[in-house]
């Protein structure tokens, strides 16, 4: 197999795991957490294993979706309006791995522990709603790229 077609590879399986445990953390774990009374450490304890794979499995995103860009000499595409969802991903990207890298290790730990020592619900309805949002603008940018790396383009009508 030649590169374009591993860095395609690699790219898709990140996102497989990546936006999959998102959406697992979002629509399966969060809402079972919350009916324990502990929600706050088992959170933690089930979604800091999952956070290396998805720290893991960004960086195998980024760094197939910038070397595609790269062999294709895809930069330009960027200009083109059509191409909206090439913005998207990279923003979905960018959020994703500063939260992994440098919000939640360096703030979210401490501040969520500060915060559930006196509102431990609310703090876990912010972290659901948070990942519902993630996970909606994440959808979106899939769908988008799936449909314009095949030649549609879901916001023309």
């Amino acid at each position: 197999m030649d590169a374009w077609l591993w860095s395609r590879v690699l790219h898709v399986l990140g996102v497989v795991i990546w936006i999959g445990g998102v959406g697992f953390v979002t629509l399966v774990l969060l809402p079972a957490v919350r009916r324990q009374p502990e929600q706050h450490q088992l959170f933690e304890q089930a979604e800091g294993r999952f956070a290396w794979w998805a720290r893991g499995t960004t960086l195998v995103t980024g760094l197939s979706g910038f070397y595609m860009l790269y062999l294709s000499h895809g930069w330009g595409r960027f200009a083109q309006p059509g191409q909206w969802w090439l913005h998207a991903m990279v923003a979905v990207w960018l959020i994703f791995t500063l939260m992994l890298f440098v919000v939640e290790p360096l703030v979210l730990h401490r501040l969520f522990r500060r915060i559930a020592q006196h509102d431990p619900r609310g703090l876990m309805l912010r972290i659901q709603r948070m990942h519902v949002f993630l996970l909606l603008i994440s959808l979106i940018t899939v769908a988008g790229a799936v449909a314009g790396s095949h030649g549609g383009n879901l916001l023309a009508w």
